[in-house]
């Protein structure tokens, strides 16, 4: 068959894309990027929050409509989405020929042989247990040849209370460390130079098995060849333990760059949220890692609206934003997610005053960010090469301080060629709101990146 795959949300959904994929190649399917040719289409769906369900059923709905022209399409929805609402998908889209829950992704090639192989099969939704979700396995990569992902463990046992990955994913499951390192060799066997650890908590990574090996895997990361970068995306507040910070500084492919979702900064909200430090561990681990890491990148994730949020502690979280000047911050407006503790909280806020108080927020760190990137005119920065954006011309670089796919661009002027997956020094001549402009300083490539 010739297979089409839609990955939505998180790159840990991607990650489990590339496992699905690789089953399918090897079980001789071919894969193709235009809808139009598939013969199947898989939709890998996230279900974290509202706007990802919107965005997963508007895929979902897409897919289907390609059985107008040809009515032998086959249509699996996978992911987060098919794993929450079991039933609701061919009930509520009966255009849809099988639902995979997560724990039978690795069935995939066989489920598409009983579809397309002309038997009828009754049952059209597929569940085994969260547990056997692969936490790894051979893959595809599907970002740019010269960064990857590569997923350290699955699901979440910290149970804050707005949360829905828990009852998705499962509790806390780390990948072997032996299995994350023989990824991550053969990653940069493969030309990879940038390694973007993700998990839902990385920084529990070990806990399950009774140890945090967190500082233990960046140790060992550290000593592959061909790795230049290593990224981590997501850390809690409460487990920024000095002896994590020291492993971030000791091991010089740890780039200075952490995404810190705190969420609020008020005591009384941090609770409610059942999350597991108050104000004063924000701001310790906030302090702590700007001082053991000077000009380190911290981006963070809040959420306004939060059930009971009074006025007073709307104003103290924006005042917060405003003091700690975050170098990167998204916020979201809150939302109700089925069956979580949140949901069913009193004192829910009008859609209208959460999303008012997000944009309040958003305007503030919009300001903050700006200024923080035009600190950087007039210096040089060591950049990676995306690629090219045909319409400027302009390549598309990015330097430690940017995650690929969520932060803004160091764009280049060049009379040379540039090559993606190559490190550059980088003048920095301009700035605006997200991005970076420059010109490179040397005639040749980073030397240092060989």
């Amino acid at each position: 068959m010739n297979i089409a795959i839609i990955s939505l949300g998180c790159p840990k959904n991607q990650v489990d894309a590339d496992v699905m994929c690789h089953g399918l190649i090897a079980a001789g399917h071919t894969t193709t990027a235009d809808l139009s040719l598939a013969d199947v289409i898989i939709v890998n769906t996230c279900g974290f929050i509202e706007s990802a369900k919107t965005e997963a059923i508007e895929n979902i709905l897409n897919a289907c409509s390609y059985k107008e022209q040809n009515p032998n399409l086959k249509v699996v929805v996978t992911g987060c989405l098919a794993e929450r609402y079991q039933h609701e998908i061919r009930t509520e889209i009966p255009e849809v020929d099988a639902v995979v829950g997560i724990g039978s992704n690795k069935a995939i090639p066989q489920i598409i042989d009983r579809l397309c192989g002309g038997a009828e099969d009754q049952n059209r939704e597929y569940y085994g247990p969260k547990t056997d979700l692969p936490l790894g396995g051979r893959r595809v990569i599907s970002t740019p040849h010269h960064y990857a992902y590569l997923k350290i463990a699955e699901g979440c046992n910290n149970r804050c209370h707005y949360c829905a990955i828990p009852l998705i994913r499962g509790p806390l499951r780390s990948r072997p460390m032996e299995d994350c390192l023989a990824e991550a060799r053969w990653l940069a066997n493969e030309g990879v130079k940038e390694l973007v650890l993700v998990a839902q908590d990385p920084t529990a990574y070990g806990d399950d098995w009774g140890k945090n090996s967190i500082c233990e895997l960046l140790d060992e990361l550290n000593k592959i060849e061909g790795i230049r970068w290593i990224r981590i995306l997501y850390a809690y507040p409460e487990r920024i333990t000095d002896a994590f910070i020291a492993a971030m500084v000791r091991n010089e492919k740890v780039v200075p760059y952490l995404d810190l979702p705190i969420q609020h900064c008020n005591s009384r909200v941090l609770k409610a949220m059942n999350r597991k430090g108050d104000r004063q561990v924000v701001e310790s681990a906030i302090q702590r890692l700007r001082q053991a890491i000077p000009g380190i990148t911290l981006r963070t994730t809040l959420i306004a609206g939060y059930p009971g949020e009074t006025e007073e502690e709307f104003d103290e979280l924006c005042q917060f934003v405003k003091d700690t000047a975050f170098e990167r911050l998204g916020c979201f407006a809150f939302s109700p997610e089925e069956d979580t503790v949140a949901a069913s909280m009193p004192d829910q806020l009008p859609e209208e005053e959460k999303q008012r108080r997000a944009d309040i927020i958003m305007r503030a760190q919009t300001n903050i960010s700006a200024a923080k990137l035009e600190e950087k005119v007039g210096k040089t920065l060591t950049v990676i090469c995306d690629g090219i954006d045909e319409e400027s011309g302009l390549y598309l670089c990015r330097s430690e301080a940017d995650a690929p796919e969520i932060d803004g661009n160091v764009c280049v002027s060049s009379e040379d060629p540039m090559y993606p997956g190559e490190f550059y020094q980088v003048y920095i001549e301009e700035s605006d709101m997200y991005d970076l402009y420059g010109y490179v300083v040397e005639d040749e490539k980073d030397e240092s990146a060989q």
